[in-house]
């Protein structure tokens, strides 16, 4: 059956309902989340819209933006609900969704079918599904500075409407900036502009200096005004806490320049075809458009070679790389729906055989291997278990079928389908492995010390996680300015089990009674995401007689 062009876009928001939106409070609080949500809580309970805080202690590391509409979120749902603070990301991955459609379709002319591909692919990436399920503010920057990017596009090549493409253009690219400062700029903004430079030059540039000046002061206006704020509010503290982010640049998580070099290893199931498509020589005679496959490639490359500059690296900064990436890929798809019935060279058919054969392997495999890991602990969770088994065979089935009669399209969107599957009914199987039995809340203490007016503090805000399980502000003894111990004890103190001994030393000419630790783990000391730093102890200080 034929599907209108026009019901395109519709399709990809579908698909991102099943991608971005279902079960988005199965996971718990990671530690940049929790900073973010403690933050927005403060919003919402202290009035620091613009002096932000986490735990009555100034945090203007990340501009407000997300946390703010974060906020809103909570403020209409709940801030208790893991859902609903998570619920933005979902939405503005859903708008780089159909931003990337856009682009690729109206600005780069590519046929509606490949636009669907691409933006297919970005969607389903590895990096774009975990940060649109998290409430982390990467997606916020690059979401908002693609838009930028449209509009940019289009004030480039196009002589209609060129003041309201260069407003457009600047309130995006501002809005960006307002979401994780000039992240995106870097690593999304400025390699789009090398390749298109280098493809496309600049020949009407000179009769669109005006126009571009109003982009640039609407971009600047955006981008600063907080800065401005934060700085003439509490200067000293903003001052100290940007030297502490640049040196943090300069000296953590330092890697080697090719650190990024396995870059398209991070688009997940497309980490063949993502290969595939950077091999210039092969492609270049086999895309459907030259020059358009060449801006997207540089756009890619010029990325990752900006990125691999920079002394700190980590795997999720790679995140902007994969929507040029997901543009390039995108032109050996549609290679491969147009030509690969009449292939001939088994150099050209086996990594294709190869790609989309472990997908439909693994569809077979994961019941077996999810009932042998999971079974002692299915209870309650067996129509998840069994749903997602159920589609899963039936999608190995039909992508060997299709595989087998070399129709690659279907091919493609039965893995598309196979991602939702895994997130729609296989996501709330993560709870199989909650089976930390010294699970224990330290909020609900908090709450009955504070109703009887006793002391209470917290020694230091060093666990965002910690802070987040309290459920609200806790005063703190150790800050930026140095140790401030209570005049009158006894008094109830809080910190990370892991930091017992330092406090001691700290406290000398005290007594300590511990109350109780607090484990705020699900999952058991085994797992790779247990944090000691979440697990809370309880004591009672008093001065030695």
């Amino acid at each position: 059956m034929k599907i209108s062009e026009k019901y395109y876009p519709l399709i990809l928001v579908a698909a991102c309902l099943f991608l971005f939106f279902p079960h988005l409070d199965v996971l718990y609080a990671n530690i940049m989340e929790a900073r973010n949500f403690n933050t927005a809580r403060e919003m919402l309970e202290h009035n620091n819209w613009v002096l932000t805080t986490m735990n009555g202690e100034a945090r203007y590391e990340k501009p407000p933006l997300p946390t703010w509409l974060v906020a809103f979120s909570a403020g209409v749902f709940g801030i208790t609900k893991l859902w609903a603070l998570r619920l933005p990301s979902a939405l503005i991955s859903t708008v780089l969704v159909l931003f990337s459609f856009s682009l690729s379709r109206k600005r780069m002319q590519l046929s509606a079918k490949q636009s669907l591909y691409g933006s297919f692919i970005l969607a389903t990436s590895f990096y774009i599904l975990f940060a649109g399920r998290n409430g982390t503010w990467d997606i916020f920057a690059h979401a908002f500075m693609l838009g930028g990017i449209y509009f940019l596009f289009q004030f480039f090549t196009t002589e209609s409407k060129i003041y309201q493409n260069a407003a457009l253009a600047g309130l995006f690219i501002g809005l960006s900036f307002m979401s994780k400062g000039p992240v995106s700029h870097f690593a999304l903004l400025l390699p789009f502009l090398i390749a298109y430079i280098a493809v496309f030059k600049l020949k009407t540039f000179r009769s669109r200096t005006v126009p571009f000046i109003l982009l640039v002061l609407i971009t600047l206006v955006l981008s600063s005004w907080w800065a401005l704020a934060i700085y003439f509010g509490d200067s000293e503290t903003a001052t100290a806490i940007a030297d502490k982010e640049t040196m943090a640049w300069a000296n953590r998580n330092t890697r080697a320049f090719y650190y990024y070099w396995s870059f398209f290893t991070q688009s997940g199931t497309w980490t063949i075809p993502a290969f595939v498509s950077l091999l210039y020589p092969y492609l270049k005679s086999r895309c459907s458009n030259l020059k358009m496959y060449r801006f997207s490639l540089i756009w890619t490359l010029a990325a990752v070679v900006l990125l691999s500059c920079i002394p700190e690296k980590k795997s999720r900064y790679l995140l902007p790389v994969l929507i040029p990436l997901a543009l390039n890929t995108s032109f050996y798809i549609e290679y491969l729906v147009r030509a690969f019935k009449v292939l001939k060279d088994k150099r050209e058919t086996v990594p294709v055989y190869f790609n989309f054969g472990i997908i439909g392997l693994v569809c077979f495999l994961t019941p077996i291997a999810g009932y042998l890991v999971l079974s002692s602990n299915l209870d309650g969770l067996y129509f998840w278990y069994i749903s997602l088994s159920l589609v899963l065979l039936i999608t190995g089935v039909f992508i060997f079928k299709y595989l087998a009669k070399r129709k690659i399209e279907r091919v493609f969107f039965l893995v598309i389908g196979f991602t939702c599957a895994v997130i729609t009914f296989g996501f709330p199987l993560v709870r199989a492995s909650y089976t930390n039995e010294d699970y224990a809340q330290l909020a609900p203490k908090v709450q009955q010390l504070l109703s009887e007016e006793k002391q209470l503090y917290l020694f230091e805000n060093s666990s965002p996680e910690l802070i987040w399980d309290l459920g609200q502000r806790v005063p703190v003894l150790n800050t930026r300015e140095g140790l401030h111990l209570p005049t009158q004890t006894p008094f109830y103190l809080i910190l990370e089990e892991e930091r017992q001994e330092e406090l001691k030393e700290l406290l000398d000419g005290f007594n300590m009674t511990l109350e109780g630790c607090y484990d705020g783990n699900i999952t058991t000391k085994a797992d790779r995401n247990y944090k000691t730093r979440r697990v809370g102890c309880l004591y009672l200080v008093s001065k030695a007689n």
